[in-house]
């Protein structure tokens, strides 16, 4: 989007103020890039420093603790490690120097 407002820079009212330095993006000045080229590193980053100062001083807990001297009954792996496994679990250790 353009500027929709072109500046009179005959009116005194205007010319006031921008001697004083005062008229930012009042006499029509486009946002992009002047302005918002600044404001969104500034949003980015206290964006960011929020998300890790909630992480750090409130860290969410997903599900429970591990507990490490808990194990399950069957340990299975992964489907594709399931041949090998069947192969492992069923030979000696003898053979497995092949592999």
């Amino acid at each position: 989007m353009g500027v929709t407002k072109k500046p009179d820079l005959n009116d005194p009212v205007l010319r006031a103020k921008l001697a004083k330095g005062m008229g930012h993006n009042y006499y029509g000045e486009p946002a992009w890039p002047n302005d918002l080229l600044y404001i969104f590193p500034v949003v980015i980053l206290g964006t960011i420093a929020c998300n890790v100062g909630l992480a750090v001083l409130e860290p969410s807990m997903i599900g429970e603790p591990a507990d490490p001297f808990a194990t399950p009954l069957e340990i299975l792996p992964e489907w594709y490690f399931f041949p090998y496994f069947k192969y492992f679990v069923q030979c000696p250790i003898s053979y497995w120097a092949f592999f």
